[in-house]
C-alpha cells in the first residue's frame, strides 16, 4: 500500500479497528464519495478480510443512513463547536468522544435506547 495512503487517519483507524475487533468476513465498510476514504484504501481492505464495500451514490446520503447519522452527530456534538489547536488535539478529542461517550454512554432509539456498547453486550448474552 502506498505510504501516503497507509498514514492517513482513516487508514490508521481502520487498522486499529481491525486489530481490536478482528471482524469476520462480510463486514460492511461504508464510505461516501468524499476524499476521506480514497478508493485505493477501500480496495486494500475489501479483499484482505473479504469485506463488503458500500459507497453512497452521488448526492444520496441515505445510502447508509446509520453511518451518515454518526458523522452528522459527531460534527454537531463536537467538531463544529471546537477550535482544535493542532491535528493531534483533534484526533485525541474525536477519539475520546467516540470511545468514551458515543460508544459507551449515548443512547439511541434505533438500539432500544441503549448505547452501542450496551446493545452489543446484550446481543452477545443472547447467543
Amino acid at each position: 500500500m502506498d505510504k501516503i495512503i497507509a498514514d492517513t487517519p482513516v487508514t490508521q483507524t481502520m487498522n486499529q479497528a481491525i486489530f481490536r475487533r478482528n471482524p469476520d468476513k462480510g463486514l460492511i465498510i461504508h464510505s461516501d464519495r468524499g476524499a476521506n476514504m480514497p478508493a485505493t484504501t477501500l480496495k486494500h481492505y475489501l479483499p484482505k478480510k473479504e469485506f463488503i464495500g458500500s459507497i453512497s451514490r452521488k448526492g444520496d446520503c441515505w445510502d447508509n443512513a446509520v453511518a451518515e447519522s454518526f458523522i452528522h452527530t459527531l460534527k454537531v456534538e463536537l467538531v463544529h463547536w471546537m477550535k482544535f489547536k493542532t491535528r493531534e488535539e483533534a484526533k485525541r478529542r474525536i477519539f475520546e468522544y467516540v470511545e468514551m461517550y458515543y460508544n459507551t454512554k449515548r443512547a439511541y432509539s434505533t438500539l432500544g435506547y441503549l448505547s452501542p456498547f450496551e446493545y452489543e453486550e446484550r446481543s452477545l448474552q443472547t447467543l
